[in-house]
């Protein structure tokens, strides 16, 4: 090997670090922001990284994503979006809630930010408006929270004979205030009383639970929001031990055994926010990208838990169902 090669060697190995491979030198680096958990994540990891392949784009070919999971504990997401800013990412992928999109916003008004959030995006300060998001951020609003007199009109459906009925809430989350406005507001048109029972830690579920009972509450809904739907499997087996007629805001809780469940696809929201992280690494802006909205919001229903429970789901129920759970 001549000597001028083996200066070039030299020079690449003090640029990079030992054993990292030659492909990813060069790659972009995607900033993975979440304030979900990766292990109950996998479904919509799944469905971001089918977004980024129909731009052309798959981690370790010709992309690289770095991964921030604040587990829950929102508090956490402002130092991570911070650590991915200072890595220097191309994009930021803010998913899991607007908490995520909120703290990516205040680390960097220049690095482009894509956020998956089921709160008003407007309401809550992500973007300036739905059509012209403006600055560096755009994303996916999912409208969880806006929907919650809808699903508690299914609740009264399901159970008409109810009066009283609970909403379990995370008030750590940005946008549980107004749904739980909402809610009451709701509960007023249709003659129903409002108990809510605050949850911002898995320890709270069992005195929720507990009080839920001692109220002789007629049904159950949960309240919007990213840390309680990774709880979704601990939260449905505690509405069943306690025979609980629950309406929830996302399919994975239906999924998992839920009663119903009302709301935008998450897994279709997680594909788009992958589609405008590549759209973005291909060179378009995010103040061009409108703020995408469900087109279909899914009625999913659960016959199986409805028997467990001496329930009858109405046929009008069933037959609007986009889902029904065999």
């Amino acid at each position: 090997m001549r000597r001028r090669e083996i200066l070039a060697g030299l020079g690449a190995a003090a640029v990079w670090p030992h054993g990292a491979p030659a492909q990813q030198r060069t790659l972009p680096v995607i900033g993975f922001l979440s304030g979900r958990s990766p292990g109950e994540a996998a479904a919509v990891v799944a469905s971001f990284h089918r977004g980024l392949a129909e731009t052309g784009h798959a981690e370790g070919r010709n992309v690289a994503v770095e991964y921030r999971w604040a587990e829950g504990r929102y508090d956490r997401l402002p130092a991570m979006a911070a650590e991915l800013v200072e890595r220097r990412v191309a994009v930021l992928a803010a998913v899991g809630g607007g908490v995520a999109g909120l703290a990516a916003k205040a680390a960097t008004a220049t690095i482009p930010i894509v956020f998956a959030s089921g709160g008003d995006a407007v309401k809550i300060g992500l973007v300036e408006s739905l059509n012209r998001p403006g600055a560096n951020v755009t994303g996916v609003n999912l409208v969880f929270g806006a929907l919650g007199a809808k699903r508690l009109e299914l609740l009264r459906e399901v159970v008409p004979t109810a009066r009283s009925i609970a909403v379990l809430v995370n008030f750590d989350y940005p946008s549980a205030d107004a749904e739980v406005e909402d809610l009451r507001a709701a509960a007023r048109t249709l003659g129903l009383e409002i108990q809510v029972l605050p949850a911002s830690a898995e320890s709270a579920l069992a005195p929720a639970f507990a009080a839920l009972a001692a109220r002789r509450t007629d049904g159950l809904l949960v309240a919007d929001d990213p840390f309680l739907q990774g709880l979704r499997d601990h939260i449905v087996a505690l509405a069943a031990r306690d025979a609980v007629p629950a309406v929830y805001f996302s399919r994975d809780f239906a999924d998992a055994g839920g009663l119903v469940s009302y709301g935008g696809s998450i897994i279709e929201g997680y594909r788009q926010v992958g589609k405008y992280v590549g759209q973005i690494l291909l060179g378009a802006k995010p103040a061009d990208l409108p703020v995408v909205q469900p087109a279909i919001f899914e009625l999913v229903v659960n016959p199986k838990t409805a028997h467990t429970l001496g329930l009858a789901i109405p046929p009008g129920i069933i037959a609007r169902a986009d889902v029904v759970i065999e």
